[in-house]
C-alpha cells in the first residue's frame, strides 16, 4: 500500500573505475578503464538502485548539488522529481554530465517506487513483451584478428546473438580486412558496423556501399558525429538498401531527439538510459520515435535497460556491449544472462532486479 506521508530520506552516489580486460578503441577514442557511478535512493526501508557510465565528477555533482533537491521528495512521483532536477541544472546545462547524473537518480527512484509497491519495474511500467533481443557489440579496433574472431564467434554460437557489431574508422585501410574476419566468424548472422563519428560524408557513403555489397553489413552507426544532422541525413539518402543508418547514443533530451527525427536523419533511433534522463527520459524519447514511425534501439548498459525496454512499443533490440556486460555481471547481482540471443527480466524480484555488490566494487572505488 502506498503511504502518502513517505519521503525520500537518503541519497548516495559513488564512482568506481574498472580497468578493461584489454586495450579498447573505436573510430575516435581509446580507453583502458571505465567508470560507473552508482546511486542509491532510500525511503520506507527500501533502497532504489541506479547508475550511469561517465566521469567520477558525476558522483560529486549528485552529492553536492542535486541531493538536497531529492531528499524529502515523493518516491512515488519520479517524473515530478525528474522535472525538479531538470530545472535545478538549468544554469549548468542539461546535457553531458548533468544528464548522466539525472539519469542515474531517475532510474534509482523508479526502482525504489517499484520496490515500495513490491512490483517488478516492468510490471509497474506496463509490460509489452517478456524478453529483449540483444546484439553482440565490441569488436574494438585494438583487437587482434584472433581476438575479434573469437569474440564474435562466442556471441553468435554461445550467446545465440543473431547480429553483432564491430568498431571501424581508426584505420580505414584495415577495415575491409576486419569486416572479412567478422563475416567469416559469424556466418549468416547480421553484421553491423559503428564508426563513432570518425568519417566525413563522402567517405561514409563510400564505406557504407562497399560494406553492404562485399560483406552484407546492414547497419551503419554514427558514420559522422551525431551533431552533424545534415551529414547524417545526406548519408542516409545515399546508403543502399537494406543498410540502415543508426544514431542517437548521445541524445540527452527530447529536443535533440526531435531534431534527428524531423530531419529524417536515421532509420533507427538509439538512446541510452544512462544519458537521456533515465527511465523517464527513455520512455519519452521512445514514444517520440514511435510517433515518427521509427524503430528504437537501446545503447549499452543492458542490465539497466532491461525492464524499461520491455515496456517500449517500437523496440528493435538492445546492445550487449562487452565492456558494460563485464562490469554489470561483476558488480550487480541479478545481471541478466543471455539465452538464444535474448535476455528477460526476473519477475520474481521487485524493482529492476539488481543488487549492488559493495564488497566486490570496493577495490575500484574512486576516493
Amino acid at each position: 500500500m502506498r503511504r502518502p506521508d513517505l519521503q525520500i530520506d537518503g541519497v548516495t552516489a559513488q564512482a568506481f573505475t574498472l580497468p578493461t580486460d584489454s586495450p579498447e578503441a573505436d573510430g575516435t577514442m581509446t580507453w583502458s578503464a571505465t567508470t560507473v557511478i552508482v546511486v542509491h535512493v532510500t525511503a520506507g526501508g527500501c533502497t532504489g538502485l541506479g547508475y550511469t557510465y561517465s566521469d567520477a565528477a558525476v558522483a560529486r555533482l549528485i552529492e553536492a548539488t542535486l541531493k538536497h533537491r531529492i531528499v524529502g521528495s515523493d518516491p512515488f512521483a519520479p517524473t515530478k522529481l525528474w522535472d525538479t532536477l531538470q530545472a535545478a541544472v538549468r544554469n549548468m546545462g542539461r546535457a553531458g554530465m548533468t544528464a548522466n547524473a539525472i539519469s542515474a537518480v531517475d532510474t534509482a527512484v523508479w526502482d525504489l517506487k517499484a520496490k515500495l509497491l513490491d512490483l517488478p519495474l516492468v510490471t509497474l511500467l506496463g509490460a509489452r513483451r517478456d524478453h529483449i533481443e540483444i546484439y553482440g557489440s565490441g569488436g574494438f579496433t585494438t583487437y587482434s584478428d584472433q581476438q575479434l574472431a573469437q569474440q564474435l564467434h562466442r556471441w553468435v554460437h554461445d550467446a545465440g546473438c543473431r547480429a553483432v557489431k564491430i568498431k571501424v574508422g581508426t584505420d580505414p585501410a584495415r577495415d575491409p580486412h576486419r569486416l572479412e574476419i567478422a563475416r567469416c566468424a559469424i556466418g549468416d548472422a547480421a553484421l553491423f558496423m559503428d564508426a563513432n563519428g570518425a568519417m566525413d560524408v563522402k567517405a561514409a557513403i563510400a564505406s557504407g556501399r562497399r560494406a553492404m555489397e562485399a560483406w552484407g553489413v546492414c547497419w551503419f552507426e554514427e558514420p559522422v558525429s551525431s551533431d552533424d544532422i545534415e551529414g547524417l541525413t545526406a548519408i542516409r539518402a545515399h546508403l543502399p538498401a537494406p543498410m540502415e543508418l543508426a544514431a542517437g547514443e548521445y541524445i540527452y533530451n527530447v529536443d535533440m531527439t526531435r531534431q534527428l527525427l524531423a530531419c529524417h536523419a536515421v532509420d533507427v533511433l538509439q538512446a541510452d538510459i544512462t544519458r537521456c534522463g533515465g527511465v523517464s527520459g527513455l520512455l519519452r524519447i521512445a514514444d517520440l520515435a514511435d510517433a515518427f514511425h521509427i524503430p528504437f534501439s537501446a545503447h549499452c548498459a543492458p542490465a539497466l535497460h532491461l525492464h524499461a525496454l520491455c515496456a517500449v512499443r517500437n523496440l528493435r533490440h538492445l546492445e550487449w556491449f562487452h565492456d558494460h556486460v563485464r562490469i554489470e555481471q561483476r558488480l550487480f547481482e541479478g545481471a541478466p544472462i543471455p539465452h538464444d540471443g535474448r535476455i528477460a527480466p526476473d519477475l520474481a524480484q521487485p524493482g529492476c532486479g539488481l543488487t549492488f555488490r559493495h564488497a566486490d566494487a570496493a577495490p575500484f572505488a574512486v576516493h
